[in-house]
This record gives structure tokens, C-alpha cells and sequence, in this order.
């Protein structure tokens, strides 16, 4: 039975992954230090350890599972914290990495997947949707980060012969996400929505994103162990929209009355942007399959259970 150690897997994407793994007969190994991941959502088949990635401990992991694969999900992934504390990201999602490619190494890992940022890395574009080969000119340290990371998969592919993958995400959303954490707006919105709460929108609300729906993003992760090897890829639904039109879709599908509160934009974010994953849809046969409607409906519904 092969193994695959997914760094991050108490986190909302993390997990979904984990659980997927799973369900494909995969053994699994989960490391996160719980600093916004929940045990809530760890599945029970899989081993735990509480480990921070940038720790010395994590070798000592990696040499009693000797894992076949990683699946490198933990991050500091909160842009606005990002533009506050850059020493802080370039430290968990720079020198943590390195921590984990080291052990990698080390320890024969066959292959890397790494999760970068579609939202982030390309800055405000030049031209829409982005695609892979678009300039990268990050607006946040968090894009930095990310970005710098790709190289160094780069670097220890051609030096040590380490095979990877990167998915640059999108807009993930859908069950599991934290709204008091760095979320996004849906898993926001949604819980705010089913209170009764005062929603507020940063800015106009014209901002445009890419939303992808997380069990789209975790069928890539699949597909990268035997596929991929060396490439970077989007995914992403390949639409634009705005965070004022995500209000409306929740607010309908929630019954929510109240008009929003616009606050003040925030420092570092784009403003518009999304992206093609015809690369991916190419090389690995993945596309979306979750409408944005679908998806907001299913995700509203777990909030409501919560």
C-alpha cells in the first residue's frame, strides 16, 4: 500500500484531500500543527502527528513512515497577515518547505505536490483569464512566498531528481472552510448570512475572482501522483465573479434581507482577476465539474448543519 503524508490536513482543503486519499485506498499520514486546522476534521483512519513543518521533529516523521508521497497543503495563507508579518510567511511557507523538500529528499519521497496561489502569484493581470505563462508580479508577500517556493521544486528536481507538481489554485471554496480564519468570502458571507449578522464587503464589491469548488481541486490532487510530473498547472473554474454577485447568490439562497456594509479595500489583494486550467484539462484530463450555484447551495447547506 503505497503512503502519502499530507502536511495540512486538518485544514479545510487539506482534509478533503486526506479523506480522499483514503477513500482510493491510500495510506495516510497527516502533519499539522492545529494553528488553523481543526481535529474536527482529521479522518479517523488516517495517522496523525502535531507538528509545526518548519520543526527539526519533522524528520524524525518522515524517517518512521517513510512515506511515498507528499501532498504539501499547510501554509500561512492569509494574505492580509502576509503584507502585516512578510518574515512570518517567508518563515512558514519559505523555510517550512525547505524543511519538508529536505526531508524529502532525505527520506526518497517519489514525488512533491505542491499548492500555490492562482490568486496571488500573477498580480493584477495583464491579460484575462491568466494562464500559466503569465508575467508573475505578486501584489503580496503571501504571492512572493508561494512563487519562490515553485523554483525551489525547480532546484531540487534538476539537482536531486525530486518529481513534483503545483496546482495554483483559485478561490477554493465549500465545506469545511473556516469563517473566522483567513477564508475567503463564501464560507464568510454564508455563516454571517444564516445569523442574521451584518455583512460586510471590503471595497465596491466589484472585485472579480475565480471560484473553484474544493472536491474539484482534491480530484487534481489524485491525479497528480501518476501525472504531471515537472508542470505547473491552474485550476480554477475559469470565471470571472464579483464579490457583490456572491452576495446576491447567498443572499438568495440563505432568504438574507439586509443590504451590506462596505468598508475600506484592503492592502495586497487584486482587484480582478481569474483564471484557464485548459493546461491541466489538457495534460490531466481535470476540469470543474461543480456549477458555482451547485456549489454555494451545498456549501450553504453544511453551514446551516454546523
Amino acid at each position: 500500500m503505497q503512503k502519502v503524508l499530507v502536511t495540512g490536513g486538518c485544514g479545510f482543503i487539506g482534509s478533503h484531500v486526506v479523506d480522499a486519499f483514503l477513500a482510493q485506498g491510500y495510506e495516510v499520514v497527516v502533519v499539522d500543527n492545529l494553528a488553523t486546522g481543526s481535529l474536527e476534521n482529521l479522518n479517523p483512519k488516517a495517522k496523525f502527528y502535531e507538528v509545526d513543518i518548519r520543526s527539526p521533529e519533522l524528520r524524525d516523521v518522515f524517517e518512521a513512515e517513510r512515506p511515498d508521497f507528499v501532498d504539501h497543503h499547510a501554509a500561512q495563507m492569509d494574505v492580509r497577515l502576509s503584507v502585516k508579518k512578510p518574515c512570518y510567511d517567508a518563515d512558514v511557507n519559505i523555510v517550512g518547505t525547505l524543511n519538508l523538500l529536505e526531508c524529502a529528499v532525505r527520506f526518497d519521497v517519489q514525488k512533491f505536490i505542491f499548492i500555490s496561489s492562482g490568486g496571488a502569484v500573477y498580480g493584477e493581470p495583464e491579460y484575462l483569464p491568466c494562464d500559466e505563462a503569465h508575467p508573475i508580479k505578486p501584489l503580496c508577500p503571501y504571492g512572493v512566498s508561494k512563487y519562490a517556493v515553485e523554483h525551489y521544486l525547480y532546484l531540487y528536481k534538476e539537482n536531486y531528481g525530486l518529481d513534483y507538481t503545483v496546482f495554483r489554485y483559485a478561490n477554493v471554496y465549500g465545506p469545511r472552510q473556516d469563517p473566522h480564519g483567513e477564508a475567503g468570502v463564501v464560507a464568510i458571507f454564508a455563516e454571517q448570512m444564516l445569523q442574521g449578522d451584518q455583512v460586510t464587503i471590503n471595497g465596491s464589491g466589484e472585485q472579480v475572482r475565480d471560484f473553484v469548488y474544493v472536491e474539484d481541486c482534491v480530484a487534481a490532487n489524485l491525479l497528480a501522483i501518476e501525472h504531471g510530473p515537472g508542470q505547473i498547472y491552474n485550476l480554477a473554474a475559469g470565471v470571472g465573479t464579483s464579490v457583490n454577485e456572491i452576495f446576491e447568490a447567498l443572499a438568495e439562497i440563505t432568504d438574507y434581507g439586509r443590504d451590506p456594509y462596505h468598508g475600506p479595500e484592503k492592502l495586497g489583494e487584486t482587484f480582478r482577476i481569474y483564471l484557464t486550467a485548459e493546461k491541466a484539462r489538457r495534460a490531466l484530463g481535470w476540469e470543474p465539474t461543480v456549477a458555482l450555484d451547485e456549489g454555494l447551495r451545498r456549501t450553504v447547506a453544511y453551514f446551516s448543519q454546523e
